[in-house]
């Protein structure tokens, strides 16, 4: 226990939350109820585990009213003092690069960045994002409409952010995949499949991402026999090599996409440098495109395993937005985010010191029983529906629209293409190894093809 102790001790372990293992069988909600129960706010150890050493525990904040809290109150809980992932940085180095990042700062730093990227998010930028999302979504379901089973984690919904996000930052399209590995290496990497992750054919590419693939070619294990640290500048030499090409790039030849206008700030309005860029970039690259890789899966996921609520929403499509929104509430894609408190403070019942870790679980204030009656049920026409899936505060998702509006767009053509859609019986789910993501890497499905369909196939 911290030295600042506590005034409330379980006899139930609690550890499960921090083991990434435990998130392959899904998120332990009967765990999270039968503690938010005794206490909302817990310690939780660090013990070594799966080559991560040992740490020195964290307070696991369970209820709906405490993570809103802390989430809105940056000068009592910190972004930037330990950055915002449970296990610490591995040296100081590390520590002070990835809080340069915007998520892992606090106000008035992160304001200044938050104020350039909104304002690059222009009106006429989002347009022609918005006009392209839906025809990317029929082409994707359409691709596989006449097959009668897929993927729907990997073959029809991955695509679709990465495209999204490719547009958002300029990326040109034949590099788009390099955004797919850089993801995978970060959130995945105690997953084997997705830390092996390489789909990106250099021969494809760009010069930029030539010249990127050469960099990574360069990361090699340490004396210890392991890869960099995915997290580090080192572990990702090769995007952070990318990036200042692109920025490099875009200030001569800007576009209309919200790069170049983010590049182009005057710098009377704080002009983002190349360095920040980087880091934004990453945020970008890994946070953009994972939450709603996992988010789309997962929502898939929770309608098929309710057939009553697909039935409702197939005799009622203008049902869609609530049912996404119950999509988010069940199924969170990020499971936690950390904060660390920069003085003695009471949570909860308990006293946190100043220096301790400070761990929102997204995955237990969707489900708190004093804001969401029944909270296990799924109901698409849940109303009110105050989840916090995409934060609160002045960290609250940037790209929560653009989200929104993606898995609109998948929804709305999967479930009118694809007939009878359902859970493929013959191959179970396989979920991510993370205790951050809540992820499907691969969530099989098939659904009826008609006789003039198999004609025409």
């Amino acid at each position: 226990m911290p030295g600042s102790g506590t005034e409330f001790r379980s006899d139930l372990d609690p550890t499960p939350l921090f083991d990434p293992r435990t998130y392959l069988d899904g998120v332990p909600h009967d765990l999270i109820a039968e503690l938010r129960a005794r206490a909302p706010v817990h310690w939780v150890p660090e013990p070594e585990l799966m080559g991560w050493e040992a740490g020195p525990g964290f307070w696991a904040v369970l209820t709906h009213e405490l993570m809103n809290r802390v989430l809105r109150d940056p000068g009592t809980f910190s972004s930037h003092l330990g950055a915002t992932q449970i296990r610490d940085p591995q040296t100081a180095e590390m520590l002070e690069f990835v809080q340069r990042m915007m998520l892992n700062q606090d106000p008035p730093q992160h304001t200044r960045l938050r104020r350039l990227l909104m304002r690059s998010f222009t009106p006429s930028a989002v347009l022609e994002l918005e006009a392209t999302i839906s025809a990317r979504a029929e082409r994707l379901v359409s691709a596989v409409e006449d097959r009668g089973r897929a993927d729907f984690a990997k073959d029809v919904s991955a695509e679709l952010p990465l495209l999204t996000l490719a547009d958002i930052m300029g990326v040109p399209t034949q590099d788009r995949m390099l955004l797919f590995d850089w993801s995978n290496r970060v959130i995945g990497y105690q997953d084997a499949e997705y830390a092996a992750s390489d789909v990106f054919d250099p021969a494809t590419g760009t010069e930029m991402a030539r010249r990127s693939r050469e960099v990574r070619a360069d990361i090699r294990p340490g004396p210890d026999g392991r890869m960099p640290d995915p997290r580090s500048r080192e572990g990702l030499a090769d995007m952070y090599a990318y990036a200042q090409d692109l920025a490099t790039y875009k200030r001569a030849n800007p576009g209309s996409d919200v790069v170049s206008i983010l590049l182009a700030a005057p710098d009377d309005e704080g002009g983002i440098t190349n360095e920040e860029f980087e880091t934004m970039f990453f945020l970008f690259a890994v946070a953009g495109n994972e939450t709603l890789r996992n988010g789309m899966p997962g929502g898939m996921w929770a309608l098929l395993r309710h057939p009553d609520q697909l039935g409702k929403l197939l005799a009622d499509p203008a049902l869609l937005p609530g049912a996404i929104e119950e999509m988010l509430r069940f199924i969170p894609p990020v499971v936690h985010f950390r904060r660390t408190a920069t003085r003695d403070v009471e949570l909860g019942g308990c006293r946190v010191g100043a220096g301790d870790k400070v761990v929102v679980f997204h995955v237990a204030a969707n489900r708190d029983p004093a804001v969401f009656a029944e909270p296990d049920r799924f109901d698409i026409e849940r109303s009110p529906n105050d989840h916090l899936t995409f934060g609160a505060g002045p960290h609250f998702c940037l790209g929560a629209h653009l989200a929104r509006r993606q898995m609109t767009a998948m929804f709305t053509e999967s479930l009118s293409r694809l007939p009878n859609l359902r859970l493929d019986p013959a191959r179970p789910p396989q979920r991510l190894l993370s205790n951050f993501q809540h992820g499907f890497k691969h969530l099989p499905v098939i659904w009826d093809v008609t006789r003039a369909e198999r004609v025409a196939a």
